[in-house]
């Protein structure tokens, strides 16, 4: 009787060793199936993030989708894609062709020291001015200010010419203008501030508008082409019937009056 109560005792410890082993498997293969499935799930979160950044690498950047953009031309623009920009009196019998990217430094020193001559000169209708805007150099020091300029300088022609020229002198004036490695152009609230010191433009909520809507990036891109289809090689430069304007080095543009005003005056005669 006690031998079969051993034996018993024996059989049912064996069972339920058998029993905890199969727990103990069942636990096992479970954990396997959770860190297998763990892994997969970091591999593809992994291969996910790559793929996502791909994919965001391979994105066009803001200006590259706004060549994609519907086109839509300032006022008191002419030509192909609104991008002839002619100010002055109609009655000038001659066009000074000007060249300017609105970052450049030099363009910027032109304008401060030239300009008031500039205007007087065109208010006298001796010539009218056709503005050609450039923006090499958000390629060369890299940002987007030339581009964004270029398209609040849009934004201002569609008020008017005179709010326009207003506007870039003030761009180009020693309180606003920044070094040309400082992008300050690309912020729009910057643009903005500018703009409160035109009196056309102050507070002119369809301006700020289009500059914050970037309503003239598309046309600021095709403007920005009639500079390099000109095959200019810098700015500023000056042009009348196809000649390039120099000062009395005779290779750069006049940076004083008095080079200004005497390669001008032979320019019209000629």
């Amino acid at each position: 009787m006690a031998k079969r109560n051993s034996q018993a005792a024996k059989t049912a410890a064996r069972e339920r060793l058998r029993q905890e082993r199969e727990r103990q498997a069942k636990r096992a293969k479970v954990k396997r199936q959770v860190i297998v499935a763990c892994s997969i799930v970091g591999v593809l979160a992994i291969a996910g993030g790559i793929g996502y950044a791909v994919v965001q690498g391979n994105k066009p950047g803001y200006w590259e989708a706004a060549k994609d953009d519907k086109l839509v031309k300032p006022a008191n623009t002419t030509g192909t894609n609104g991008t002839t920009v002619v100010v002055g009196k109609s009655s000038a019998k001659k066009t000074l062709v000007m060249y300017e990217d609105p970052r450049c430094p030099v363009c910027a020193q032109f304008e401060q020291t030239v300009g008031t001559t500039v205007k007087k000169d065109l208010d006298a209708g001796k010539f009218k001015i056709q503005y050609v805007g450039a923006t090499f150099l958000d390629n060369g020091l890299g940002g987007e200010g030339s581009k964004n300029a270029l398209s609040a300088l849009g934004a201002a022609l569609n008020v008017s010419p005179e709010a326009f020229l207003e506007y870039k002198t003030a761009m180009y004036s020693a309180t606003w203008h920044p070094e040309e490695s400082d992008d300050k152009f690309k912020d729009d609230d910057y643009l903005i501030k500018i703009a409160q010191t035109v009196p056309a433009l102050k507070d002119n909520t369809k301006f700020q508008n289009a500059v914050k809507d970037g309503t003239y990036d598309k046309w600021a891109l095709e403007e920005s082409k009639v500079f390099d289809k000109d095959g200019v090689q810098g700015t500023p430069t000056l042009k009348m019937d196809g000649k390039t304007l120099t000062g009395s080095d005779g290779k750069n543009a006049p940076m004083t009056v008095a080079d200004f005003t005497t390669a001008i005056e032979a320019a019209l005669k000629a």
